[in-house]
């Protein structure tokens, strides 16, 4: 087959064939051999220009409705739905281009079926994680469970007693209305933070997601500041709601001062051009540390990786996220991803290429290490710090591990390293 000319050879012998036409008479009436308008149908002859023009105004058709330049995208969409298909195997993979040229309604159908499986699956991933983890929406919940147990409690009791002194009825009347109204108003609450769920900034439920937040906005970089220049920085962290994001934030702003009066920027540029983004061949050339290295890559201007930092009990304590590879809002992650065995391998380089789950799968190159520091001393105790940085992967050769975000709503239902069953999962 010859590629951009299946959809249209496809689409011309499918409009001849509606319209009644012999092939011979088409050819005819274009101005073309039958022998050579047989090739293009069967899509072994390209086809544009004047020719395609002829073919169409023969039919009676505008000539767009035979070249379908808008279906580059739906072929694929569909070859992502094949390949996102519990058995992508059984479908006819090259043989998409002409299921779309023959069957246009259905396979536009299947695609926008495709695209909206895949945008309910990221809706559940995402409040999956929001009702984990989003404080403000469990208390909410409690306070409307508590308010309707009230209501339960006091109902039953004047419904079920019949000899209740009119004071103590007034009393019941008077309490059953105060968490009536509790229960309405907790309830239009619920609906009205939920209803804003969509928006980026609503839903924010830890410091450390204010902290992400507030980072984003300055697009992870926070410029060329030395220790005397974070002062400047001071405004914005004051604008940020909690007590304790501003904690966090100041140390994040300390900490990016010291990785860059040891990583100048255009120092650090010149040494990726000549070593490329190899954290350890910049760490030596610098003589510092590995994640200092880590945190440099992942928030230089316009950085393309993604970043995960944890402590030693596998929490998130920061995340920097790329499109296609999900991080959960807080601890839970999937077990195989190399940040782990990093974790577990204090002071080893872990490199892998891992692939995420989605429509398509996608695969990234990651890389990850832990440092141990021992603040109290010699013998003292040990903290243990790991980060992974992560990126596209543009098809490295070796082993891929697949992995998830969280068991909870990863579709993998074969991993051996399955905690729980999945929400997506097939299985009952």
């Amino acid at each position: 087959m010859m590629p951009g000319t299946v959809l249209t050879g496809s689409r011309i012998r499918e409009q001849r064939l509606a319209q009644g036409v012999r092939q011979a008479d088409l050819a005819i009436r274009a101005g073309v051999s039958a022998s050579y308008l047989n090739l293009i149908e069967h899509n072994r002859r390209r086809v544009g220009g004047e020719v395609l023009v002829r073919l169409a105004q023969a039919l009676g058709l505008d000539v767009q409705v035979l070249a379908g330049s808008a279906d580059d995208g739906l072929i694929d969409d569909l070859r992502s739905a094949v390949a996102s298909g519990s058995d992508g195997g059984a479908a006819e993979i090259d043989r998409v281009e002409e299921f779309a040229g023959r069957f246009p309604g259905w396979a536009g159908l299947l695609a926008a079926q495709h695209r909206r499986g895949a945008q309910l699956e990221r809706s559940v991933e995402a409040l999956n994680d929001r009702m984990t983890h989003d404080p403000h929406l469990s208390a909410t919940l409690h306070d409307l469970l508590s308010a309707l147990s009230a209501v339960r409690a006091t109902a039953g009791i004047l419904a079920e007693t019949e000899d209740i002194d009119p004071d103590w009825r007034q009393r019941f009347h008077a309490n059953l209305h105060k968490d009536a109204e509790r229960l309405a108003v907790g309830a239009e609450t619920l609906v009205a933070y939920l209803d804003g769920s969509d928006q980026p900034q609503d839903g924010i439920a830890a410091p450390q997601e204010e902290l992400e937040a507030w980072l984003a906005v300055w697009g992870w970089h926070l410029g060329e500041i030395g220790a005397g220049d974070a002062a400047a920085l001071e405004g914005g962290i004051l604008g940020l709601p909690s007590a304790a994001a501003r904690v966090l934030a100041r140390a994040w702003v300390a900490q990016a001062a010291a990785d860059a009066a040891v990583l100048p920027l255009s120092a650090f540029l010149a040494a990726m051009a000549d070593l490329g983004p190899d954290p350890a061949l910049l760490a030596q050339r610098f003589g510092v540390g590995m994640l200092p290295v880590f945190r440099r890559l992942a928030t230089l201007p316009g950085s393309r990786f993604g970043l995960v930092i944890c402590d030693g009990s596998g929490t998130m304590t920061f995340r920097k996220a790329i499109d296609g590879f999900a991080l959960p809002r807080f601890g839970a992650a999937c077990p195989l991803w190399p940040i782990y065995t990093a974790l577990s391998r204090p002071m080893s380089a872990v490199a892998s290429v891992v692939e995420a789950p989605g429509r398509p799968a996608q695969r990234f190159a990651a890389r990850a290490y832990c440092q141990i520091t021992q603040p109290t001393g010699f013998g003292g105790i040990e903290l243990r710090e790991a980060a992974m940085l992560i990126w596209p992967d543009a098809g490295s050769a070796g082993p891929v591990v697949e992995i998830g975000s969280t068991c909870r709503i990863c579709p993998r239902a074969q991993c051996a390293a399955r905690r729980e069953p999945s929400i997506l999962s097939d299985a009952g």
